[in-house]
């Protein structure tokens, strides 16, 4: 059974529901935000048992609260767990405490009545560069960087307002900036009987300012030791909470190997279906399992070794020739691609609509290989077969990616896309590519002419681009 807002009236998820339930309005805090309006959904419909997803309350731990105290199963962690891991600074205490290493910087959360001399003193003692972090935070929002003591006050300033805008706290903390690391993170499933599983880690380091845009696993960046130890590290933290169901620990990697705990998302991630790909377990499924109070039986040792190699490309509704500007708007033509080892996750339909009420994200966009050159080589081809028309899409910026020396390579950092586009001034990196699309639409032309139809012009592009217009042309 699904629930689902005014402007997702014909989205994809109620099409496939056995049943669909209204929140009448739009606005998140109207719809998937009201805790009361879903349990009172859910008990009215005769569930018993309530899926968060991924984002609006699959991290409240009111939510989870609210759900039990109705008699519902919450699939997810316990409430406590929640509220224990989701600050930031909490959560830092419980690495500390299970014997993992931090990020060095603040233990205790700066909230709006801490003035900014004091933030300054502290961030003095740390040591610059540094990051000022929302407590509540996640998705790079009320985050920044701060290179000289002089930026502090106003970056201090947007930080806590951003955070409190996002997440209904201002409370920030300090963190040293590590120079370049990576960012790794490691999936993990715990049962009610202690168990605790860690999956093979995701490599998370290409991010556009704070925030991932492309995950894959394993990482090449760890040994098969490294890899051990920061398993074993993240399901330490975990026990350390007594923390059930799915959730992910995640680490930076410094330039000299150490790595340091970061945060903790309690959740499924939208990075999940490349942990599936190389392990073959299916983490929704066993989600529901937990949930229903069954022990895990997987063999630790199969969940920490990876077959082959998982890279996915998160497709955003963004126009990345104007700054990656979100773009919602009418979907008029979609043709997912397919083929082996190829995965869409997309809620897009065609026609359909990618409202402005919520994240732009339309696919997760995922292929397995036997090892990595195979991954990157059927996500380029299934990046180059997707269509979608009507709207902007980050397709272009994908295809430009997965041809890059240092991504072939693997040859970066957190910073790597922020520092390309700071390179390039905000102008579009992938300019090459538009010399194919010409190509293509040249010999439409001459097909065109040479079939005997002079007088018709070429229809305009639209969202598509010029190569969707020629594929089209091409099958007349």
């Amino acid at each position: 059974m699904a629930v689902y807002s005014d402007c997702d009236r014909a989205a994809l998820h109620v099409r496939l529901a056995d049943e669909a339930w209204p929140l009448h309005g739009n606005a998140p805090r109207e719809t998937y935000l009201r805790i009361d309006s879903i349990v009172d959904v859910a008990q009215r419909s005769g569930a018993d048992a309530v899926h968060p997803g991924y984002g609006f309350l699959a991290e409240s731990a009111a939510f989870a609260d609210a759900c039990r105290s109705a008699g519902l199963t919450f699939v997810g962690p316990s409430g406590d767990a929640i509220r224990a891991m989701g600050s930031k600074t909490a959560a830092r205490a419980v690495a500390e405490a299970a014997g993992v290493p931090v990020v060095p910087g603040t233990g205790q959360a700066l909230t709006t009545d801490v003035p900014a001399d004091e933030v300054g003193r502290l961030a003095d003692r740390i040591g610059y560069p540094v990051m000022l972090k929302a407590v509540a935070g996640g998705g790079g929002k009320g985050m920044r960087l701060v290179d000289d003591p002089a930026e502090l006050v106003s970056s201090l300033r947007a930080a806590r307002s951003e955070a409190l805008s996002a997440f209904g706290d201002g409370a920030v903390y300090l963190e040293r900036r590590l120079r370049r690391p990576r960012h790794i993170e490691v999936q993990l499933l715990g049962d009610e009987f202690g168990t605790v599983v860690p999956f093979v880690e995701r490599e998370c380091s290409i991010q556009r300012r704070h925030q991932k845009v492309l995950e894959e696993s394993p990482s090449l960046a760890i040994s098969t030791d490294q890899r051990q130890a920061i398993t074993e590290a993240a399901a330490r933290v975990a026990r350390r909470v007594g923390y059930t169901n799915a959730g992910t620990i995640e680490f930076l990697l410094d330039e000299d190997g150490t790595f340091y705990f970061l945060e903790m998302n309690t959740r499924l991630q939208v990075e999940h279906p490349v942990t599936e790909l190389v392990t073959g377990v299916d983490l929704v499924q066993w989600q529901i399992r937990v949930a229903e109070g069954e022990p895990i039986t997987l063999d630790p040792q199969r969940t920490r070794t990876p077959v082959g190699h998982a890279i996915e490309a998160r497709i955003y509704a963004e126009d990345p020739d104007n700054r990656f500007m979100a773009s919602p708007g009418r979907v008029t033509h979609l043709r997912p691609p397919s083929g082996p080892g190829v995965r869409d996750d997309s809620g897009l339909t065609a026609p359909g609509e990618v409202p402005i009420y919520y994240d732009p994200l339309v696919s997760k966009l995922s292929a397995w290989g036997i090892d990595r050159t195979q991954a990157i080589a059927r996500l380029a081809r299934a990046l180059r077969e997707y269509e979608i028309e009507g709207i902007q899409t980050t397709l272009p910026f994908f295809r430009w990616l997965v041809g890059e020396p240092a991504f072939l390579e693997a040859r970066f950092d957190t910073t790597y896309l922020d520092d390309v586009l700071a390179s390039r001034g905000g102008r579009p990196f992938w300019e090459a590519s538009r010399g194919a699309e010409d190509l293509a639409v040249i010999a439409v032309a001459v097909q065109v002419a040479a079939s005997g139809q002079r007088g018709r012009a070429l229809p305009a592009a639209s969202g598509g681009g010029w190569a969707s217009v020629a594929r089209r042309e091409a099958l007349r």
